[in-house]
């Protein structure tokens, strides 16, 4: 199964909103923050200096990740990272994964850091695998399901 990794085209805005809402009404529930930024991904990412990746398998969009700067000190956050239902199991989430951190170093950022939630087992397992460490979160942390913080230093 060959998959591309494209990156944001305005087209598949609709693809980027409909694959993250169904994992996080699946886990989780819709936050505001979620939802400005899924529905706006250019205000909320692109124009800020992010980043938006798909996975494409043919003519189909099956997955997406995010880089999304993150305070001022050169520090992105890895997020909205989702794959279709039908498509999962497939290491496609590790290929996002992979191409989102060789995209960073090859942009030569200081690290990535996640939030993310103890409940998504598998999401954590595959974090663990390609480096992030898990740090402390602050009190304030932008989504209210969130209850780990992870890095990956470069």
């Amino acid at each position: 199964m060959q998959v591309e990794i494209i990156p944001f085209d305005k087209k598949y805005s609709k693809d980027f909103y409909e694959l993250n809402i169904e994992w996080l009404q699946t886990y989780f529930y819709v936050e505001a923050l979620d939802e400005a930024v899924l529905r706006k991904p250019e205000t909320h990412i692109i124009n800020k200096g992010g980043h938006i990746f798909f996975a494409k398998l043919d003519t189909e969009i099956v997955g997406t990740a995010a880089l999304m700067p993150f305070g001022n000190d050169g520090v992105f956050e890895l997020t909205k990272m989702a794959v279709s239902p039908k498509y999962r199991g497939l290491k496609l989430g590790q290929q996002l994964m992979q191409y989102c951190i060789d995209f960073a170093k090859s942009m030569e950022l200081p690290k990535l850091i996640l939030y993310s939630s103890t409940k998504l087992e598998n999401a954590i397992y595959i974090y663990r695998k390609y480096g992030f460490l898990e740090i402390a979160i602050e009190p304030n942390s932008p989504y209210k399901r969130s209850d780990i913080k992870m890095e990956l230093v470069f």
